[in-house]
């Protein structure tokens, strides 16, 4: 009986399936022929008005891009490398003498000039060694002066002088004089004076403070004009020449370039880093600079007359081919025309464009696309602005 109830639900379970499938392939088939009757498409959702994105937006808006010229001009090579900022000249005055500081006469950054005071050290007991000195000096003078009182009686120069001689040495004079002579020193080295004219420094010391010998007070800078120290690779250094032009930047004024020349080369290259210094004069008459600041030069290295440049913007790399867009046009509008170029020795803003027979040239005169250029085609329209970013870039 078990068996004859599961037989019965199979073959119902087989006849439910194969009327659906029927049903299915029916629908199918009377919706085919609706469409071919009727002769028109179905009307996606939304309606007959909807349309493409590439419907939405024209083609032919210009695209705003920047352009530069193209010129015939002297090439000028250079070599690029980081530097750091010295003082042309710089020392630390330390004390020659024990003591009590009295007076500090500068700040730090205080312009000062050849022989100005900058501190005093109490004078108190070495004026008292002066005072000491000029005394026993005045003791030997006269036992000097007894013991050579008839000497002029003698007529031999020679005896004469041998007598004063001995008379000296007996009088103690000669010691006298030494002794004056370095308490006077000593006390000169109370007062702390500039070597050069420069800037004060790095003030180690106050009033009232215990000075010892050797201890370090202040430094005096020279930072007009001010060096740049520049490490140029072995390979370069030949490229140079003392007198050439430098360009140099510091991080601390981003956006501004000084300007300067080379001063001196070093003939010696550091077996450390294959380097050789290159010292940078740049004028420094406001003192902005400061010793230490980063930099980044450029050196005037080679001037390569009459040479077809281009701004190195301009230059791309498409499918491992150099080449750039030239802008044909009336005004501001007008066409991106891709040509393929051959280019030569490049600095650090300008590119050179030489002759080939796989490749184009571009003229002086002509105007190529230096931004807002990185995806265009042939034949693009562009429209020429003075800022790619103030026109708010590509139309997307």
């Amino acid at each position: 009986m078990a068996r004859t109830r599961s037989i019965v639900t199979l073959v119902v379970t087989l006849i439910v399936i194969g009327g659906l499938t029927a049903g299915v392939v029916y629908r199918i088939r009377g919706s085919a022929d609706g469409s071919e009757s009727s002769g028109t498409a179905a009307v996606p959702e939304g309606g007959a008005d909807q349309v493409s994105a590439a419907e939405t937006f024209s083609t032919d808006v210009p695209i705003p891009v920047e352009a530069g010229a193209v010129e015939r001009d002297t090439l000028v090579i250079s070599v690029a490398a980081a530097a750091e900022a010295a003082a042309e000249r710089q020392t630390v005055l330390r004390s020659q003498v024990e003591g009590r500081i009295t007076r500090v006469r500068v700040g730090e950054n205080d312009r000062v000039e050849a022989g100005a005071l900058l501190i005093e050290i109490d004078t108190t007991e070495y004026a008292l060694r002066v005072s000491q000195a000029r005394a026993g000096l005045n003791k030997a003078e006269a036992a000097f002066r007894e013991l050579t009182l008839f000497d002029d009686q003698i007529e031999d120069p020679a005896v004469r002088t041998e007598r004063q001689r001995v008379a000296r040495a007996k009088s103690g004079l000669e010691d006298a004089e030494l002794t004056l002579r370095q308490a006077q020193l000593e006390l000169d080295r109370t007062q702390i004076r500039a070597p050069f004219a420069g800037r004060a420094a790095s003030l180690r010391v106050v009033e009232g403070q215990q000075a010892r010998v050797g201890d370090e007070l202040l430094s005096v800078i020279d930072l007009d004009p001010l060096r740049v120290e520049v490490q140029v690779l072995e390979g370069e250094v030949g490229l140079l020449a003392q007198g050439n032009r430098a360009r140099v930047t510091f991080a601390a004024y981003p956006g501004e370039t000084f300007l300067g020349r080379i001063d001196a080369i070093n003939p010696v290259v550091e077996r450390e880093t294959r380097t050789a210094r290159v010292t940078v004069a740049v004028p420094n008459p406001s003192g902005r600079v400061l010793p230490g600041m980063y930099a980044r030069v450029s050196l005037e290295a080679r001037k390569l007359p009459d040479r077809i440049l281009v701004p190195r913007s301009a230059v791309l790399e498409r499918d491992r081919r150099t080449m750039l867009f030239v802008f044909e046009g009336e005004g501001d509008v007008g066409l991106a025309k891709w040509r393929y170029v051959t280019v030569g020795l490049s600095n650090d803003s300008l590119v050179e464009i030489v002759p080939d027979p796989d490749t184009e040239m571009v003229e002086p005169g002509e105007r190529v696309l230096t931004d807002g250029h990185y995806t265009l085609i042939h034949d693009a329209r562009v429209r020429l602005v003075a800022s790619v970013a103030g026109e708010g870039g590509r139309p997307q």
